[in-house]
Formats: structure tokens, C-alpha cells, sequence
């Protein structure tokens, strides 16, 4: 009996044909189709990731940060509005700066680093990677103080802690975090006050570390811990609070335990102790482990157990403790065994453990996320505390969220709802314009897939057992109508909602929304049916299957219409146009087809990179077309279908999982997506032009709801009670108010008249004290007139002896100034005599210092100068240095990227290993089972021996006592079988490992060998091009010689010139002479004949002109030669520099080259020592294996594995010789090189040739 709570809404048919009209009426378009490009943008998310560490964090007193999906959440708790900062999927953990501006999100493998988020804009700062960290993902992250540098806890198989200044990026240190067991390490912490100093916790670790000079200086840590610690926090600048798995918390001061506080509460521990005895010791249960510590101004917080938070506060008590525990607040209340209960909502108990919790700036509020990733909040003022008294509890701190992936997904057309079920047995209605949760309902059975009626009251739901129809009530979903469908996958109901479809394995059944009737049977798919869709008038389905088939049905009838078969494809989704026509689909080859089944035939094929695509959904006007991916990925696909682009295709990162299900409401203003990480999220989409639909108005959503007569008459029978019992309590109220009138009046009289009586006896009071005071100030008047007196006579007698000491004093005063005067002016004589010699003496000493000033200016230029050279030689060196650097570095790069792909086939032969173990794994399984089998059979006959006790009630004690006896000893040799059987799964597993060790030590030697006679080569190589060398190098001796003597005989023949070139000169000087004197007897004609004649006796003497012409040819015949010469000279001069540089550089090269040889072999004999103690130990672990398991096969396996062992002994000594030799054979080599260097001669290339006469003075000296 379920009434409409609305008027005209009694025919929900007709209104739903009517919303259906209307609705197709909003989604028609005026203009034609062209390309068009969807947008879509964050509205809202709803989930939790709770595999993040760290994964909760105050922004600021509203706004809280969460991870959902694949984005940041910045959720404001007031306005219920959120904010998103985009990442990746691969996120391990948060981390928040102090100063709240900033976030830093850890990512695993392979984007290994982290990344640094402005809170304020969301974009992306900096990215901090380490290229030496052999870690898949980052455990544990923190920001200093200051918020400069950030910390990084890498974890397996190196544990390595980075630290980095994240604002660059730079690594400003590198350590490894774990001890010598390789044990885990859980997190890390910076010291709130100082940002050089760490705290790292782990399993049985707890290290203090401190920043300096480059370095992580480990500076405390417990030696010989065997707690496991799993958190921690600093309360102060020296004291840390660490939590364990045992339920207890360590303070740790400077590195030392100063004290420890149990999470178990005294009611708890006593009930344990008490009932432990009475039942089997397996069964107790063991102390909750502390999962995380939050740090507060007065003490710290920290949960243990199922939902369940301990506040601690700092004691006034310091001889006993510390800190001392205040209270408890758990997240929910019991609701029954093994179960947990929030108002209407139960939760797995497992589900309620606290993994992250965090402190409001103000303290104010403390909010903590679960392991069933959901978020509780609680106010931590005593006052709000202590008003709940010892039931104080957690309050949801937006809506609960699905847990587990989320399988179904639908809305509908009246109502701004949306519908989800998942496999955490829960179905929950969504609003989506308001942001919030309308119903949830918790079931026995997982559920499969959900379909809400265009109406909103309705819902269809696919169970684990059958397929239920319900109405969605005000407060409930309650079911009214179930169908015999077991694991229902896909329902979904018409358009119209006059009809639903269910898939039954490889069936669609269709049945009448009112009448239940079951109208037809869709029979066809070979495989089960993954996905099907209504058209838009309702009279088709078009379903897809695993089997790779896509068909088009006529609902009446049944008939098939069209058909497409890729037998290589798995469809996963499908959508249909508008119109019918064409068909949208995507499966496991990745791709989306574009298909039109009345011709059979695929129109086109988009394959997106690195996409496999699982869901679509398309728009109710069939311009917008969505795709969601198997990475949690949406793609916003351009229409037409083009060939995926940037122009062509958007995508966003949105879910960490893949996308189960997507839909698009009905007025196409959102689009919904699942996944299976468990979260749903919330986009507006719209075209890229901004243009839109074109809408006639807006969209009003109808507020009806369902509410059955029973619940009506209940809540309306319960106001009347109510106002009745208001009116009760006003009556007695009233008359309460009145008696308290009454007494407070009588109380008020009481008080007055006291009042009264204390203000008589306090005025008589004063009036004797007032006496008192009179008789004492006369007195104090008297005493002070006679003190008076006193002191005028005293300081009258003072005035006289000081005035005479004053006259004898001013007389000596005199004296000492006459003395003071004469030996001032004694004084200045001797200081201008002084002066007169300081002068002469300066300017003896300025005349000195100048000259030698001079001297040294000159030897600085001298200086000066030869740095300028060495400089110049020096960067000629560092050039040739950084080249052979560089070749070095290229041939090391090839060294390392051979021995990375080695690495890369020894993981793939561990993965092969490693699926042998699987299945040995699987054998002892089968072993467990026979064993539990045989339980069984033993329990069935107890069951039998106690039926035959029932028969026989003389020997009722008896065989009570045998069955008795009889149980405890097969619970005996259970025990002793469990436990050989984990012995020898120990053993097994050790033996492996050890195996696997000895065969790696082979693996390790095998290509140290092949380097060592790469080596050995390489060595007979050098000594050929030494050879060569030598060779070149005595070529090049004969040739300088050649070319000194050359030299000297140039040199010969440039003095010869000089000396010509002299004598030309001193003639031309006795010509000019005679000159000037046959000049003088210009005037005397006859002399100056006879002068002129005397001269060309003189100087020309019998030469003719013919001579002079032929001392001119040979002049420019010994120029030309000359030049040649010169040139010949300056061509070798450069070719015998370029050979020094170039023997030089080669020189250099080889003995670089042997250096790094010495280091490589000297590397290789370090390694086999440490390869020989590692063996020596394996021998060991396999002696002491062998005592434990006690077996002959094993100990005879054993006995083979020692035999190799000796045998690798002996090739790694016999390896070792021949090291030693080859080793002997290069310092020979080093010798060679070395007296190479010392005996060969260069000529020196620093000599210059003395300038050369001009040409002009050779012909006239010749």
C-alpha cells in the first residue's frame, strides 16, 4: 500500500510518456549537424582512494584535502563545495607544507617521484626524482618546517630515504633507511622546529637523522628492537610518540624510551585475562595494533582497533607519567557480532580501522579516513566531548561512499537522481544538483547492476540471488516485487517505463513495469551479454555479448533486425544514437566501432594510443559521444568520428581503476562515470563552441516522493503524542517555574537581611581604626621634628670642616698647575725636534721604497706575463681532458645500458621461478584440503560416538571423558602438523633462496671473466700502438736534426749578409762625403771636373754597367731562394709542434688508459673476496639448515651444493693468479711508458730566428 504524495499523479504511465516528450523536445536541435567537440568539466566526486597513506589533511579550518580517484579533493565542509588538482593514478601518499600552500603526492613506478601541487592555483610546481632508486613506489613523504625541502621514504627493495630541495629540484642527500635485515620502514617525519633533522620508524627500526655537509648522519637509533613501529609524531622539539602492532605507544626523547603507554583500556585488558582461560588460546584476540598518531598542542591522539581513537594529554604528574589517557571516542557504535552500526548504515568491524587521521589548525576538529574508505569527523573541545558523555562518537563528515567497485550505475528523467550499486552489498541514490546522498540501503546480497525508473520511484535491482523491483520511499528503498534472476548483470528499464529488460546469461528477458508480466524472451548470444540499449521510441534493443556479436531486436516479436560479429572481440559497452541507426561500441580490442546493423556493417574504427576503451555513452541529441578506458581515463570524442588526435580527441585522468559504467542525464547537461576504485564522479559537459542546445526553457524537476499509508498514519499518530507531550511539559514547566520563583524570593530576603548585619559590623570597624590612625600620625609628627633638628645642626658642622678642607686642597692645586706648565713646555721642544728628524727620516725611507717599488712592478709584469702562459697551456689541458672525459663516460654509458638489459632477463627468469613456486603453493593447498577433509570425517564420527553416548546413558561420563581426550589430541597433532608443515615450508624457501644466490655468484663471475680477457687484449693493443709510437717518434729525431742543420747554415749565410750590408753602408758614407765636398766647388767649374773624375776613379774604378745588370740577377735569384727557405722552415716548425701535441695527448691517453685498468682489477678482486665470504656464509646458513630439518635428502642436496661450492673456491683462486699476473704485466707496461717519456728528445719549439735584412741592402752589399 504505497501512496503518491502529490496531486494529478496517479497515472505514472502517462506522466512518464509526458517527461519523455518533453524531454526529447529539449534535446532537439535547429542546426545541422557538423563537427562538434565536447568539453567536460569537474562538478563533483563522490569516493575515497583508500590506498593512499596519508590520505587526509586540513587546508584550513573548512576546507579538508582527500584523494579521489585520480585527482586531490579540496573539499569545503561549510559550503560543501569542492575543488580539484589533477595528478595521476599512481599515487602512494600525501603530504601538506606547513605553511598550507602546498602538496606534495608521491607516485609509484614507473612515473617514480615526487610532485609538488600549489594549492592555490592546483598546477603542478616541481618534480623531485632520484635516477638511482630502485624502489617501485614512495611509502612516505614529508615537508621541513619551512617547507623547503621535502622527504621521500622509497620502498622495496632499497628503503632508500631522499632528501630533496624540491624548489630546484635537487638531492641534497641519499640513505638507506632499513637495518641489516632489509626489514620495512613505514614512514617518515621532519622535526617541527628544525628542518636538518629526521625521524624514520619501521620494523624494529627507529633512526634519528640529521643533515650536514651533504650528508643524512644517522644520530640515534634502538639497537636490538623488536617492535614493530607503524607510525609517529613529534609533540615537541626533542620528544617523539611512535605507535606498534601491539596496541602500545613509545615516547622516545633524543633517541632513548622514556616512556609507554597501552591503548587497552583497564575494562578491556580484565575481560581479556578472564575470559582467555576459559577458551581456546587461538582465540583470543590479539591487542589492536596503532595505525596512526596525530600530535596536538596538550598531548596527542592515536587510533587502536575498529574505529576506535584514544586522546591522550600531557600529566601534571611528572615523577609517574608523561602523558596519561583521557578518553575514548569511537567511530560507531555496536550494532552486533562482528558488525558495526551508524544510524540505519552497518559496516564490517574490519573495515572500520583508522588509517590516516588529521588536526585542525585551531585543534578544533579532528578528521580521520577508514580502511573502508570512508571520512569521520569529531569536535575535540572537553566541552563538546563531554556533552556525549562516554558515548562519544565520530559524525560523517560528508556522506558515506562505496567501498568496493561499483557495478551498476543509471539515471532518470523527473528527478535530479542518480543510482549506484556495488559490491559492498549497498545501493545509494545520489542528488546531483544539491551534492548529496538522498538513500542508502545495505543488503545480505552483492549487487550486480541497477536501473532507476524515468519517474524516480522506482528501482530495479540485480542481486547475487534474485532481481528485485522497489520503491524508493522517503527514508528507505523497500522492495515490492522479486523475479527469479540469479546474477543479474544488466537491467534497464524503456524510456517510456512501461517496460524493463534483464539479462539472464545469454538471454534478455522483458517484463511489464505494472502488470510484472514477462512480455518476451530475447534469445541468440552464444556468450553472455555484456551491455544492451533501448531506442528512442522503445520498440528496439540493440545488445552485445562476449561472443563478439552486436544484434538488433525487435521487442515485438523478438526478432532479430541486424547483426555485426567480430568473433575477436570482447564488447564491454554500447550506445545507440538518436535515431536508431547507428550503433556505438567498444570492447577488448581497444577500439571504438562505429556500426550500422541494418547493413552489417562497420562504418568506422577508432583505436585511440595506449587506450583500451570499456564503456561509451553518447548523448540524448547525439552530438556529444564519451568513452571511458581501462586506465580510469575519460575521452571526450570529437563528432563525426575523425582519426584520434589533439584536435579530435580530449582525455582526462579521472578514476585510479577502470570505468565500469557511464551515462549522460537527460537534459545532456552531465555526464556520470563508475569505476572500480569505488568512486563516482560528476562532470558538466558541454560543446567546445559554448554555444549549447537550444532550449525552450528550463528543466523543472518534480518533488514527489512515496510514502506508505502504514509509515503516514505512525509519524502522524507520533506528532499528536508529541504535541500532547509538549503541552504535559509547558503545564509542568510553568508550575516548576513558579516554586523556583518562590524560593529564589525567600533565598533573596535571606541574603539581604545578612548583608545588613555585615555592614553594621563593618562601619563600627572602621570608626576604631580611623581613632587609631589619628593617635599614630600625631605621633609620627613629633618623631619627625625632632629628626629635623638633628640633621640642620649636623649638616651646619659638615659645611665648616668641608669649607677648610677646601682652601688646603685649592693651594696644592696651585703648585701642581706651575709644575704641570713648565714640563708642558720642556715637552714641545723635544716633540718639534722629534718631528724634524721623523720628517728627514720619511723621506729617506719614501725615496728607498719607490725605487724598490719600481723593481718589484717590473717583476710583476715578468710574473704577470708567464701566468698569461701557463694559463693559455693550462685550458689547452683541461679541453684535451674533458674530451677523453667525455669518450670515457660514452664508453661506460654502452658498459651499463648491456648490463641493465642483463638485469632486465634475470627479473624475467625470476618471474618464471617465481610461477614455479605458485604452483608448489598450490599442491601444499591441495595438501590443507585433504587435511581438512580428514578433519571432517574425524568430526562426523565424534558425531557418531555421540549418538551412541545418547544410547547408553549408563556410560555417559565415560565416554565423555574419552571424547574429551580425544579432542585434545587431535587438536595436538593438528598443531604439530601445522607446524612441521610451516618448518618445512621455511626450510623450502630458504633452500630456494640459497640456490638461487649460488647461482648468481656463478652468473657474477662468468663476465668478469670475459672482462678480464677483454682486458688482456686491450693491453696487447697498447703495447703494438707504443711500438708504432716509438717508431714515430725516431722519424721525427732524424728529422730535426736535418732541419737544425739547415738552420745553422742559414745562419752562416744571415751574418755574411750583415757583414755586407755593413760594409755597403760605410761606403755609402765616404760617397757622401766626397759628395758634398765636390759639391762646395759648385762655383769653379774646373774644380769641380777634376772632383767629379777623382770620384769615378774612386768608387767606379772599372765596373761596367753589364756587371751591375748581372749582380741584380743574382740578387733576386738569392732572394726567391731565401723566401722559399723561410717558408720550408715555418711548415716544418708547425708540423713538429702539431706531432709533440699529438705524442703527448696519446701519452696521456695511455696512461689514463692503464689507470683505469689497475682500478677495474683491483675492483674485480674486491668483488671475489666479498663473493668468497658470501659463499662461506651460504655454506654456513645451508650447515645450520640442515640441523634444523633433520632430513637425508635434503642434508645429501646440501652435501652436493658444498661440492660445487669448493670447486668455485678453486676457479676463483686459479681466477685470482691470473689477475695477479696480468696485473705484473701492467706495471711492466707503466715502467715502458714511463722511460719512453723520460728518454725520447724533442727539439724545443720556444727558439725564434733573428730577423732577416731587407732586400734592398743585400744587392747593394753584394
Amino acid at each position: 500500500q504505497v501512496l503518491l504524495v502529490a496531486a494529478g499523479n496517479q497515472r505514472s504511465c502517462a506522466v512518464d510518456r509526458r517527461s519523455r516528450a518533453r524531454t526529447e523536445g529539449i534535446v532537439t536541435m535547429s542546426r545541422p549537424m557538423g563537427v562538434v567537440m565536447p568539453v567536460a568539466t569537474y562538478k563533483h566526486s563522490f569516493g575515497l582512494r583508500g590506498d593512499v597513506s596519508s590520505n587526509v589533511h586540513y587546508l584550513d579550518e573548512q576546507t579538508v584535502l582527500y584523494p579521489a580517484g585520480s585527482n586531490v579533493i579540496l573539499y569545503n565542509v561549510d559550503g560543501k563545495a569542492q575543488r580539484f588538482i589533477a595528478t595521476t593514478r599512481s599515487v602512494t601518499c600525501l603530504a601538506i607544507s606547513p605553511n598550507r600552500r602546498f602538496v606534495a603526492v608521491a607516485h609509484k613506478a614507473p612515473n617514480l617521484g615526487v610532485t609538488v601541487y600549489d594549492l592555490q592555483t592546483g598546477k603542478k610546481r616541481r618534480t623531485a626524482t632520484h635516477a638511482e632508486c630502485q624502489c617501485q613506489e614512495f611509502v612516505s613523504v614529508a615537508f621541513s618546517p619551512d617547507s623547503k625541502y621535502v622527504a621521500g621514504l622509497g620502498g622495496r627493495p632499497d628503503w632508500l630515504l631522499v632528501y630533496w630541495l624540491w624548489e630546484r629540484p635537487k638531492v641534497m642527500a641519499v640513505t638507506k633507511a632499513t637495518n641489516a635485515q632489509n626489514s620495512p620502514v613505514h614512514q617518515v617525519t621532519f622535526n617541527p622546529q628544525d628542518n636538518t633533522q629526521l625521524c624514520v620508524v619501521g620494523d624494529g627500526i627507529f633512526k634519528l637523522y640529521r643533515y650536514s655537509e651533504g650528508n643524512l648522519k644517522q644520530i640515534a637509533t634502538q639497537r636490538n628492537d623488536t617492535h614493530n613501529y607503524l607510525c609517529q609524531a613529534w609533540v615537541s622539539e626533542e620528544r617523539v610518540v611512535v605507535g606498534d602492532d601491539e596496541g602500545k605507544v613509545f615516547l622516545f626523547e633524543s633517541g632513548d624510551v622514556k616512556g609507554e603507554f597501552s591503548t587497552l583500556s583497564q575494562k578491556t585488558s580484565s575481560e581479556t585475562t578472564s575470559v582467555s582461560s576459559a577458551i581456546d588460546p587461538s582465540s583470543v584476540v590479539m591487542p589492536s595494533p596503532v595505525n596512526c598518531i596525530a600530535s596536538l598542542s596538550k598531548g596527542f591522539v592515536c587510533s587502536a582497533g575498529a574505529g576506535v581513537v584514544h586522546i591522550f594529554e600531557r600529566s601534571d604528574e611528572k615523577e609517574k607519567e608523561y602523558y596519561k589517557k583521557m578518553r575514548e571516542v569511537h567511530v560507531l557504535l555496536s550494532g552486533g557480532e562482528g558488525q558495526e552500526r551508524d544510524g540505519e548504515h552497518s559496516v564490517a568491524a574490519g573495515s572500520l580501522r583508522i588509517t590516516s587521521m588529521a588536526v585542525s589548525p585551531s585543534e578544533d576538529c579532528l578528521v580521520c579516513s577508514t580502511q573502508g574508505q570512508q571520512l569521520y569527523t569529531i569536535m575535540l573541545s572537553s566541552a563538546d566531548i563531554g556533552k556525549q558523555g562516554e558515548h562519544a562518537q565520530f559524525d560523517r563528515l560528508s556522506q558515506p561512499f562505496h567501498c568496493s567497485p561499483i557495478t551498476g550505475l543509471d539515471v532518470c528523467v523527473r528527478k535530479p537522481l542518480v543510482a549506484t550499486c556495488s559490491l559492498d552489498k549497498t545501493v545509494c541514490i545520489w542528488n546531483y544538483e544539491s551534492n548529496s546522498l538522498e538513500l542508502r540501503k545495505d543488503f545480505t546480497e552483492e549487487a550486480y547492476s541497477v536501473a532507476l525508473h524515468p519517474s524516480g520511484l522506482f528501482i530495479l535491482v540485480g542481486f547475487s540471488d534474485k532481481l528485485r523491483l522497489m520503491n524508493l520511499l522517503i527514508d528507505d528503498i523497500r522492495p515490492f516485487k522479486e523475479f527469479t534472476i540469479r546474477g543479474c548483470r544488466e537491467c534497464a528499464f524503456s524510456n517510456g517505463g512501461h517496460l524493463f529488460a534483464a539479462v539472464h546469461g545469454t538471454v534478455m528477458q522483458v517484463y511489464s513495469t505494472y502488470s510484472f508480466e514477462n512480455v518476451t524472451n530475447l534469445k541468440g548470444h552464444n556468450g553472455k551479454v555484456r551491455s544492451f540499449v533501448w531506442s528512442g521510441d522503445d520498440t528496439k534493443i540493440i545488445s552485445c555479448s562476449q561472443d563478439g556479436a552486436v544484434y538488433e531486436w525487435m521487442v515485438k516479436g523478438a526478432k532479430r533486425e541486424g547483426e555485426s560479429i567480430i568473433k575477436s572481440c570482447v564488447y564491454t559497452g554500447i550506445t545507440v544514437s538518436p535515431d536508431s541507426h547507428i550503433t556505438y561500441a567498444v570492447g577488448s580490442d581497444g577500439k571504438l566501432k562505429e556500426i550500422k546493423l541494418s547493413e552489417n556493417q562497420v562504418l568506422r574504427e577508432i583505436d585511440p594510443p595506449d587506450q583500451v576503451l570499456t564503456q561509451t555513452a553518447l548523448s540524448h541529441s547525439g552530438r556529444m559521444l564519451f568513452a571511458g578506458t581501462l586506465s580510469g581515463s575519460l575521452l571526450c570524442l570529437q563528432m563525426p568520428l575523425a582519426v584520434p588526435s589533439a584536435s579530435t580527441l580530449m582525455e582526462y585522468q579521472v578514476h585510479s581503476d577502470s570505468v565500469t559504467k557511464m551515462r549522460v542525464s537527460a537534459d545532456d547537461q552531465y555526464l556520470f562515470t563508475a569505476s572500480e576504485d569505488g568512486s563516482l564522479y560528476v562532470f558538466r559537459v558541454q560543446e567546445k563552441d559554448s554555444r549549447g542546445m537550444k532550449r525552450d526553457h528550463e528543466v523543472q524537476y518534480a518533488e514527489e516522493i512515496l510514502v506508505t499509508k502504514s509509515d503516514l498514519e505512525e509519524k502522524t499518530q507520533m506528532i499528536a503524542d508529541l504535541q500532547a507531550r509538549v503541552d504535559e511539559l509547558k503545564s509542568e514547566n510553568e508550575y516548576q517555574l513558579r516554586l523556583r520563583d518562590m524560593n529564589y524570593n525567600e533565598k533573596v530576603k535571606e541574603m539581604t537581611e545578612k548583608f545588613m548585619q555585615e555592614t553594621e559590623t563593618l562601619k563600627t570597624k572602621c570608626h576604631v581604626l580611623k581613632t587609631e590612625k589619628d593617635k599614630e600620625e600625631a605621633a609620627h609628627a613629633e618623631m619627625m621634628a625632632a629628626a629635623t633638628n638633628r640633621n640642620s645642626l649636623e649638616v651646619q658642622e659638615l659645611e665648616s670642616t668641608n669649607n677648610q678642607k677646601l682652601m688646603a686642597e685649592y693651594e696644592k692645586y696651585q703648585e701642581l698647575q706651575a709644575k704641570t706648565q713648565k714640563m708642558q713646555e720642556d715637552y714641545e721642544k723635544q716633540l718639534l725636534e722629534g718631528d724634524e728628524a721623523k720628517q728627514q727620516r720619511e723621506h729617506e725611507l719614501t725615496e728607498y721604497y719607490e725605487t724598490k717599488l719600481g723593481e718589484k712592478e717590473g717583476e710583476l709584469e715578468d710574473r704577470m706575463r708567464k701566468a698569461q702562459e701557463l694559463e693559455a697551456e693550462h685550458q689547452e689541458t683541461m679541453r684535451q681532458i674533458e674530451e677523453d672525459a667525455d669518450r670515457e663516460i660514452l664508453e661506460i654509458k654502452g658498459k651499463y645500458e648491456q648490463r641493465l638489459r642483463d638485469e632486465r632477463d634475470q627479473n624475467l627468469r625470476l618471474k618464471g621461478e617465481t610461477g614455479i613456486m605458485k604452483k608448489r603453493f598450490g599442491t601444499q593447498q591441495k595438501e590443507i584440503d585433504q587435511l581438512k577433509a580428514e578433519i571432517q570425517r574425524l568430526h562426523v564420527e565424534e558425531s557418531k560416538l555421540q549418538a551412541v553416548i545418547r544410547s547408553l546413558d549408563k556410560d555417559i561420563v565415560g565416554l565423555k571423558k574419552e571424547i574429551q581426550e580425544r579432542d585434545e589430541t587431535i587438536q595436538d597433532k593438528e598443531k604439530r602438523i601445522y607446524d612441521l608443515k610451516k618448518k618445512n615450508q621455511e626450510l623450502e624457501k630458504f633452500k630456494f633462496v640459497l640456490d638461487y644466490k649460488i647461482k648468481e655468484l656463478k652468473k657474477q663471475i662468468e663476465p668478469r671473466e670475459n672482462e678480464i680477457k677483454a682486458m688482456n687484449e686491450q693491453i696487447q693493443e697498447m703495447e703494438q700502438e707504443l711500438e708504432r709510437f716509438h717508431k714515430r717518434n725516431q722519424s721525427l729525431d732524424l728529422k730535426n736534426k736535418e732541419l737544425l742543420q739547415k738552420l745553422k747554415a742559414t745562419d752562416k749565410e744571415m751574418h755574411a749578409e750583415r757583414q755586407r750590408v755593413s760594409d755597403v753602408e760605410a761606403v755609402l758614407k765616404r760617397f757622401k762625403t766626397d759628395v758634398h765636398h765636390a759639391v762646395g766647388q759648385i762655383q769653379e767649374p774646373k774644380q769641380l771636373k777634376e772632383s767629379v773624375i777623382q770620384l769615378y776613379k774612386k768608387h767606379v774604378g772599372e765596373d761596367t754597367p753589364e756587371s751591375a745588370r748581372v749582380d741584380q740577377d743574382i740578387q733576386e735569384e738569392y732572394s726567391r731562394q731565401r723566401e722559399h727557405l723561410e717558408r720550408s722552415v715555418a711548415s716544418l716548425r708547425k708540423k713538429l709542434l702539431k706531432d709533440t701535441e699529438i705524442h703527448r695527448a696519446d701519452n696521456v691517453r695511455i696512461m689514463q688508459e692503464n689507470v683505469t685498468l689497475i682500478r677495474e682489477i683491483n675492483s674485480l678482486r674486491r668483488e671475489l673476496k666479498i663473493a668468497r665470504t658470501h659463499v662461506h656464509d651460504v655454506e654456513v646458513a645451508l650447515k645450520v639448515a640442515q640441523k634444523q630439518a633433520g632430513l637425508v635428502g635434503t642434508g645429501t642436496d646440501r652435501s652436493g651444493n658444498v661440492g660445487v661450492n669448493a670447486l668455485e673456491m678453486s676457479e676463483a683462486a686459479e681466477k685470482d693468479r691470473i689477475i695477479e699476473i696480468q696485473r705484473s704485466e701492467i706495471r711492466k707496461l707503466r715502467g715502458q711508458v714511463r722511460d719512453f717519456e723520460n728518454g725520447a728528445s724533442r727539439p724545443g719549439s720556444s727558439g725564434r730566428l733573428p730577423p732577416m735584412a731587407p732586400p734592398v741592402q743585400a744587392v747593394t752589399a753584394h
